[in-house]
């Protein structure tokens, strides 16, 4: 009996103990899900559009139009946002009897818009305005404790303020109605924290200002790091009223940076007489952010270049519901491009996208909502302290935005100074403001005066627009030079990240990104990666490598540069991987090993020695793979080892059978071994091919481009294991020179010598023409991949790729990639497989690009700027290839790499001519 009675004192006390323990704590009861995969059901009425007129059921969170009720709408159409559509939410909850005596609050994550909140048949408060702010009221006295309680909510789509829908609703991008974030109810002691501000520095001085409620006399902080161990002391301080500052210096601290997010944890204790109240934790990082004038920012001490993208809080199947894997997976992704940085566009996002910023490392452009109008000043005055008061604490935040594009209210400036501890600097996207330039979309040489020459911080929040395949990689290359050389330049940042295709229940279940209105991502809307992604993970990568060619007396040494802000090189690692190169998937032999991380401080140059096997130079190609401090990828460059002089010699077939020659009306007619060819005895031209399977559809070429086609002069010659078809040249009537020579083995070689025309010109090359309906797919040697473009050249890698036909527009269902279309750079040899048979294509000469057909344009889209030019023909062998422009630039304004090539020719000397040689293999083997 005694020892049972124990455990019954003992049980109770515990009881006891934990109840109290929990009595100090905020309690939570989620009344919906947690996000886009975990949703609860209400019950729901929408007043127009589909479904309108009658109750159902919704899953909550969600918008309601991506549930298949009311209506679609862009921001642009201006028409819909006048309309009256509006949603009713009804839910039940019953509230434990524990919680009464308690502050009992219901917040809402995110609603949109206008929100009126009922708790049984009475108002919990004032309707709330804005749609991307946590609120909350105090429903203590509407509320029954241990019985049946009744939510109604009423949400309307647009607003009845004028400022709400110019700030939100009046935007380029889709506008949803509904409870898009989570609700949930919090239970708080009656004397309780209710605010924290920090500012913990680089130096170790910390300093926070605690905010209460009720009768407390102290508050007492004690810090933790990551494995859970206390951090100095703990610090405590008498309550001045409801108000109490805490000061401290800390020893030597793990720094936050976007390179080594290190965090701790504080946790807070409300006090009275000793007896603990109310006690809360929140996440800080110890980190610096300093502007300093006509100069740049400096995080810790250091001046960062900010390779920054565009965010919004998206998913093709929930529109702005979100969850907490999806906000990982997201910042993942950008530092998987080598990005330290992202701007919330054009509102404040979820605030588990925060914690993944501050956990995983990300510096953020945190965003007030605004896009080319602004809130009014009382609207937006409390809506900014909705935003500060849940993101002030998160270290990834380094810059405060006050609208966006003219949506700026200056009335409001003041709040954001007066309510940051921290003082992070404010930002006026597209403005001049405080002391910083952040034109959108401006040009490469954008106010020679004013930017190249200027005296702010040059940082453009929105810069090469992403629609089609222009934007984001293509001019990038240029851009970081400018911008890595500039010492006011402190980078910028893309739009955007991902392409807003929503799923349309109403339509079949499609994508629909608004004609070209949402489709400006470097990845679609399920994140399919288009060769932009990779282009910017090289040219954003933090360890650049300096221009190298694998000659024969090359020692191993690579020059690098350690473009880091925090981290020394020697604490990356490096392999590489030497590789024999055969048909697609094959593995003939490769050969790895790993490469000692010199000691390079960040923004040093130094060597990376790589160590190679004697026998290094019998291989094809080398790669070398760098990974961060965290084992992740940083990029694998690739070195071609053979060129396309040895590549060829392996493929040239000689043959030892006769060459039969014969003449039709037109044509000369040649066969050898088991090949006919016919070529025009005019122009020259290859007319037709045949083997032992029938028809190659591969003809009518090489037709010159951005050339003069004058071959002149054909003779035709035999020799014993070959017979040679060649123009005469002559300086003013036939300069540009043409020779076919068929082997015994049925190979036929090409050599164009010729002279562009223009002096500026977009592309040269020669041109084929093939039916596009007989292609099945191309296996090539050369950098692959994606399609490239003059002024988007970085992201492949070399090798062989196999690629089947596709005949898909960047930006649009099916979002497929890698495009089949399109530059293909640095081809040695091609396989073209038709859907008979197959022929190959080689070339000794380096720096050929392969064309495959003209690429299917996007919907709707305007190409004035962009000008995706493309040759005649459909299978073209290039010199040289054209660039492209984004929505906002022409091509020649991305940069040097964006603009026309340059070509002379004072004297029309075949010495001075371009050369392209091809080899044709017809026989189908």
């Amino acid at each position: 009996m005694k020892f049972g009675l124990k455990i019954a004192l003992s049980l109770l006390l515990s009881m006891c103990i934990g109840g109290d323990i929990l009595a100090q704590k905020t309690e939570t009861q989620y009344l919906s899900g947690r996000g886009k995969d975990n949703t609860t059901l209400w019950d729901f009425y929408v007043t127009e559009g589909r479904q309108a007129g009658s109750w159902t059921k919704i899953p909550v969170p969600s918008n309601w139009e991506m549930q298949g009720f009311g209506k679609y709408n862009y921001g642009f159409n201006k028409e819909e946002n006048k309309g009256k559509e509006s949603g009713r939410y009804k839910h039940t909850f019953v509230l434990d009897k524990s919680w009464k005596g308690k502050k009992v609050n219901i917040v809402f994550e995110g609603s949109m818009t206008d929100t009126e909140v009922k708790i049984n048949g009475k108002l919990a408060g004032e309707i709330h305005q804005g749609s991307f702010y946590v609120f909350r009221y105090d429903i203590s006295d509407l509320v029954q404790y241990g019985k049946t309680n009744i939510l109604e909510v009423n949400v309307a789509k647009h607003s009845a303020n004028k400022s709400v829908n110019a700030a939100e609703r009046e935007a380029d991008y889709w506008i949803f109605g509904g409870i898009f974030r989570p609700v949930y109810l919090e239970a708080i002691p009656k004397d309780h924290i209710a605010r924290v501000s920090l500012d913990a520095k680089a130096d170790g001085s910390f300093r926070a200002k605690i905010r209460t409620e009720g009768t407390a006399d102290r508050v007492r902080m004690q810090l933790y790091d990551d494995q859970g161990n206390a951090y100095g002391s703990a610090i405590e301080q008498q309550l001045n009223g409801t108000e109490a500052w805490l000061d401290a210096t800390f020893s030597n601290p793990r720094l936050w940076s976007s390179e080594f997010p290190n965090l701790y944890r504080a946790q807070f204790t409300l006090l009275r007489k000793g007896k603990t109240l109310h006690q809360i934790e929140q996440k800080l990082g110890f980190r610096t952010v300093e502007v300093r004038e006509r100069d740049g920012v400096f995080i810790n001490g250091v001046k960062i270049k900010f390779k920054g993208v565009n965010r919004h809080s998206f998913h093709p199947e929930s529109g702005r519901t979100t969850s907490k894997e999806i906000s990982v997976h997201d910042v993942k992704l950008m530092k998987e491009m080598n990005m330290n940085a992202v701007r919330m566009a054009h509102y404040p996002p979820d605030n588990h996208f925060l914690e993944a910023c501050d956990s995983l490392g990300l510096y953020v452009m945190n965003e007030l909502a605004g896009w080319h109008g602004h809130y009014d000043t009382q609207v937006g005055s409390k809506l900014l302290r909705e935003m500060m008061v849940v993101s002030e604490n998160n270290p990834s935040i380094i810059f405060w935005a006050n609208g966006n594009e003219g949506g700026h209210n200056p009335e409001l400036d003041t709040i954001f100074f007066e309510e940051d501890l921290q003082k992070r600097p404010l930002i006026y996207p597209w403005a001049v403001y405080g002391g910083f330039e952040t034109t959108h979309y401006r040009e490469y040489n954008y106010g020679i005066g004013t930017y190249d020459h200027g005296h702010n911080i040059v940082m453009p929040t929105e810069f090469l627009h992403g629609m089609f395949d222009g934007g984001h990689g293509a001019g990038i290359e240029d851009y970081w030079k400018a911008m890595w050389a500039n010492p006011l330049s402190a980078g910028g940042f893309l739009w955007d990240f991902q392409d807003q295709g929503v799923v349309r229940t109403d339509k079949q279940d499609s994508i629909d990104t608004d004609g070209n209105h949402g489709a400006d991502g470097i990845v679609g809307p399920y994140y399919e990666k288009e060769g932009s992604f990779f282009t910017i993970k090289e040219v954003w990568s933090p360890i650049f490598f300096e221009k190298r060619e694998m000659t024969k007396d090359f020692d191993g040494a690579f020059h690098i540069e350690n473009r880091y802000s925090f981290t020394n090189i020697n604490q990356c690692t490096f392999s590489y991987e030497l590789r024999k190169l055969g048909r697609f998937g094959e593995d003939k032999n490769s050969q790895t090993g790993t490469v000692v991380s010199p000691d390079i401080k960040p923004y040093d140059r130094g060597i990376l020695k790589v160590n190679f096997p004697t026998d290094w130079r019998s291989y094809d190609a080398l790669y070398i793979t760098a990974k961060d401090v965290n084992g992740l990828e940083i990029y694998t460059w690739s070195f071609p080892i053979i060129r396309p002089a040895t590549t060829a010699e392996q493929l040239i077939t000689v043959g030892n059978g006769t060459i039969q020659v014969s003449e039709e009306a037109n044509s000369h007619v040649i066969k050898a071994n088991g090949i006919t060819y016919r070529i025009n005895k005019t122009t020259g031209l290859l007319e037709q091919v045949d083997n032992a399977k029938g028809r190659i559809p591969f003809s009518n070429g090489p037709v010159l481009q951005e050339a003069v086609n004058n071959f002149k002069g054909f003779t035709i010659t035999e020799e014993s294991d070959k017979v040679i078809i060649a123009s005469t040249f002559d300086k003013k009537e036939s300069y540009n020179t043409l020779r076919w020579e068929i082997s015994a083995s049925g190979q036929l070689k090409m050599h164009v010598q010729y002279f562009p025309e223009a002096y500026f010109t977009r592309f040269v090359g020669v041109n084929f023409s093939f039916p596009e309906d007989q292609i099945k797919g191309v296996e090539y040697l050369g950098m692959g991949p994606y399609r490239v473009w003059k002024n988007r050249m970085k992201g492949n890698q070399f090798g062989v790729w196999k690629k089947d036909y596709n005949d898909v527009a960047t930006g649009e269902v099916p979002f497929q990639y890698p495009e089949f279309k399109g530059y293909h750079s640095n081809m040695y040899w091609t396989e073209f497989i038709t859907k008979e048979q197959s022929f190959k294509v080689f070339t000794d000469r380096e720096d050929v690009f392969l064309r495959l057909f003209t690429p299917k344009e996007q919907k709707d889209t305007d190409w004035k700027n962009m000008e995706p030019t493309f040759p005649n023909g459909d299978i073209s062998f290039m010199n040289g290839i054209s660039a492209i422009g984004t929505k906002t630039q022409k091509p020649e304004t991305t940069g040097p790499m964006g603009m026309k090539h340059v070509y002379y020719d004072f004297e029309k000397e075949p010495i001075r001519a371009l050369h392209m040689i091809l080899y044709f293999d017809f026989s189908g083997e």
